[in-house]
């Protein structure tokens, strides 16, 4: 068919079957449009069909409506009716009439979770009962133009069109129309709350398909929507303060009616203010939504305070609007800027105020907003505080939020101070019962996880193991062999008391588990708890040798025979069964030692493991018979003077206790940890005293001959010569004090390089025998007595001399001291 045979457009409309709006009151007439192209001759060339609807609102329709009436005045002004089928109209009246009010602003019923944002629905300004057509769009452009009225009604007609998605392609190829938009939006946004819902409206139909963003952004949109969003935010703080100074007088003056009516009169219109400006928002923000795909754009707003007008909108009751806020701000959660900015604008107790609520929806996306910020410990802290905590617990049971609520319960359970806070609800009941009836052989991870996390406090692990708690569980985890279960039991097992003790029972299946169950996370908890069981009655060299667990301890603590969880529990169970004498003798028998240090050799960046080792150490010298074994025949003590300055505090607490011990049985090695706890102390002392060795050495005074070594060739608590005073006793080669220095007071009566004489030699005051009296230093001073002055009134020594300020004998001008005949000072 060529264009130019077409003459004739032929329209036909064929109705169909009437129903009844399933939310609002109205109706919705089904017709079918048959379009077909004629030819010059009548002859159709082309044809089309379409299935089509229109929806008849009845705003006036209430219980003292007349039904017949109403009836025939839909008959006669809609077309698409045929008379005979009044009788069908009126029946749906009548049903309409009776059937109970749905609140639209409610959402869906209770139970019910759409899961998705609705688009904004008609409002008041755009329901006309002109029908738009997209080839009359000149004709709505005219209307922009002319005064407020006539915009509003363009406006109207241009949305109309915009909702069809088929029509946007055609309206953004008409150049002036979104330009006439943008102009009239950017003018008259405050003459009228239509008029701007209606333009945003259109610019939120584009803003749904991405091909269009750039348009929008092209008449900066975004940027005018926002300022108007928080002028109308603005505007409804001063409705509220007007409204609030009414309800204030009208309280006070309750004997005078005018007040009140004033009042009433005020409410009603704040009212229907209240419904118009929601409807603004809901359809800003939703466009702002739309235009936050892009993360810079998300970012301009975020610089333009869109936060704290989101979060001041939580404070409406529109439930619509509310969902889309919150979703909103879930969006821009993920980021941890936006997040602390939310935490400054309270927005946790707004949101404590949506939880429970009515609207499933509403619901639903609170508590995913909240479990974004559940990740912030001060928020969740700020959660439980504002008592949230019972009330996710008792949405446990709500399949439609069952799991974001878990994982909620579960960020909140990491924190110590909020395990406790579970006790006083029913939680720990609830997940018993959750775990106990679950028809899968794994629980779910979001359930067991915060099962693990509770049962690490001893007051709810009480609670778990009430009646047969503990017994099931231990069924249940054998029987479909969970890790996860197990390590819940494992946390149960740590708490000392009766908790503990009841585990008495189940210890030959945890030993059995451990030699013949091939799932290495269930042995490894199985093994975890059996290193719990700390017990002192427990007869622990009767389970390694029933279960001959002595050669599959050694083979495992192989290095590279396992993996490190599995070494980890290991050497746990190794130091909890060395607690007992006899079972300690048989693995040092065994020469488990050696494996031990063998594997701490291999391990040595894993601070866990080495911990656990000297732990064994510790536990093994503890008891005569393996003392010695662990003295004299292994190099224990060697490896743990090593490891006695770790950087870890638990290795270095542990592995002093354990010297502390060695030392208390064993004079040569408590001489090797003393001198090793003096080397240590004294480090930065050592190295000066080693470097100016070397240094000496590049020159010297007499001869080749050299001083002999202060450290390398003698035991250094067998030096007394090199305890001296405090480290401040020596500032830039002047002694302090009476302080002195042993590398400038040698053998040959030199000091500072300068002769004393030949009448004695400098005695040393006194000395302290302890090498760890004063700090792990020995000290030598010189006691001078300053009442004495000679003639010069120069301080008068104890050797019969004049010294200067420093205490040092005073030289005249030939190099001779002042003074002889020195004598020790006792």
């Amino acid at each position: 068919m060529q264009p130019e045979d077409a003459r004739y457009l032929k329209r036909k409309v064929k109705g169909g079957s009437i129903d009844v709006h399933p939310t609002e009151k109205a109706l919705v007439v089904n017709y079918e449009l048959e379009a077909t192209i004629l030819g010059e001759l009548g002859d159709p060339m082309l044809g089309e069909r379409k299935e089509c609807q229109k929806i008849i609102r009845l705003r006036n329709l209430n219980s003292t409506t007349d039904v017949a009436a109403l009836a025939r005045e839909v008959v006669d002004k809609c077309k698409l009716i045929h008379p005979s089928k009044l009788p069908e109209v009126e029946q749906l009246l009548y049903y309409l009439q009776n059937r109970k009010e749905s609140a639209p602003s409610k959402g869906e019923k209770k139970g019910q979770l759409t899961g998705k944002l609705n688009d904004p629905p008609p409002y008041e300004g755009t329901e006309l009962d002109e029908l738009a057509n997209v080839n009359d769009i000149d004709d709505y452009i005219e209307y922009l133009y002319e005064d407020i009225p006539e915009k509003v009604k363009g406006t109207a007609l241009i949305l109309q069109l915009a909702r069809n998605p088929d029509n946007l392609e055609e309206l953004l190829q008409n150049e002036t129309v979104l330009g006439a938009l943008a102009r009239v939006l950017r003018e008259d946004w405050k003459k009228s709350v239509e008029l701007s819902t209606n333009i945003i409206y259109v610019f939120f139909c584009f803003s749904s398909f991405s091909q269009f963003h750039g348009v929008i952004a092209h008449f900066k949109i975004g940027a005018l929507v926002m300022s108007i969003v928080e002028h109308e935010l603005k505007r409804h703080d001063l409705w509220q303060e007007e409204l609030s100074k009414k309800k204030k007088a009208a309280d006070v003056n309750h004997t005078d009616p005018s007040y009140k009516k004033d009042f009433d009169r005020s409410y009603k219109k704040y009212q229907s203010l209240l419904k118009k400006q929601d409807q603004l928002l809901r359809v800003s923000f939703y466009l702002l939504l739309n235009l936050a795909e892009d993360a810079k754009v998300e970012l301009k707003m975020k610089n333009k305070n869109v936060i704290p007008m989101l979060v001041k909108t939580l404070d409406r009751d529109n439930y619509e609007l509310l969902i889309l806020v919150v979703s909103f701000l879930k969006k821009l959660s993920i980021f941890v800027e936006n997040k602390t900015e939310m935490s400054e604008s309270q927005i946790i107790e707004k949101l404590a105020k949506l939880v429970p609520c009515d609207h499933e929806d509403l619901l639903n996306i609170t508590l995913r907003l909240l479990l974004n910020l559940s990740f912030d410990t001060d928020l969740r802290n700020k959660m439980v505080k504002l008592g949230l905590l019972p009330k996710l617990v008792s949405l446990i049971n709500n399949e439609n939020h069952r799991v974001i609520v878990l994982c909620l319960l579960y960020h909140i359970s990491m924190d110590d101070k909020a395990k406790s806070m579970f006790t006083y609800t029913d939680c720990i009941p609830i997940v018993m019962k959750m775990i106990l009836e679950c028809q899968e052989e794994r629980v779910d991870p979001e359930l067991i996880a915060l099962g693990i996390n509770l049962a690490c406090t001893k007051r709810n692990a009480q609670i778990i193991c009430e009646g047969s708690g503990l017994k099931l569980l231990m069924r249940r985890a054998f029987k479909f062999k969970d890790p996860l279960l197990m390590k819940m039991i494992r946390n149960i097992s740590q708490h000392d008391g009766p908790i503990k003790n009841a585990f008495v029972d189940y210890i030959s299946d945890l030993a059995n588990v451990i030699k013949s169950y091939d799932d290495e996370e269930f042995v490894i908890e199985s093994l975890g708890i059996l290193g719990n069981l700390t017990i002192p009655d427990l007869d622990y060299e009767l389970l390694l040798k029933e279960y001959d667990l002595v050669p599959w301890i050694k083979e495992r603590l192989q290095p590279g025979a396992a993996e490190d969880d599995m070494v980890l529990e290991v050497v746990i169970l190794v130091g909890t069964v060395t607690s007992d004498d006899s079972c300690a003798a048989m693995l040092a028998e065994s020469g488990i030692i050696q494996n031990l240090i063998e594997l701490l050799n291999a391990k040595q960046e894993d601070d866990e493991i080495v911990c656990q080792i000297v732990y064994v150490f510790y536990q093994m010298v503890f008891h005569q018979a393996t003392r010695e074994v662990i003295v004299k025949k292994t190099q224990a003590p060697a490896y743990l003077i090593d490891l006695m300055h770790d950087k870890n505090a638990e290795i270095r607490k542990v592995c002093d206790n354990t010297l502390d011990i060695i030392s208390e049985f064993d004079e040569e090695w408590a001489k090797k940890i003393q001198l090793e706890k003096f080397r240590w102390h004294n480090s930065q002392w050592l190295e000066m005293v080693e470097s100016r060795q070397m240094d000496d050495s590049d020159g010297l005074m007499y001869g080749d001959e050299g001083y002999g070594p202060y450290i390398q060739e003698s035991d250094i608590l067998d030096r007394p010569d090199l305890f001296y005073g405090h480290p401040g006793a020596y500032e830039d080669g002047e002694l302090i004090d009476g302080a002195v220095s042993p590398e400038y007071m040698d053998e040959y009566g030199m000091v500072n390089g300068d002769y004393v004489g030949h009448h004695g030699s400098p005695m040393y005051d006194s000395y302290s025998q302890d090498p760890y009296e004063q700090h792990g230093q020995g000290h030598v001073s010189f006691t001078v007595d300053d009442e004495e002055v000679d003639q010069y009134g120069r301080p008068m020594s104890i050797y019969g001399g004049a010294v200067d300020e420093y205490g040092r004998p005073v030289q005249d001008y030939q190099g001779q001291y002042y003074g002889y005949g020195y004598h020790e000072r006792r």
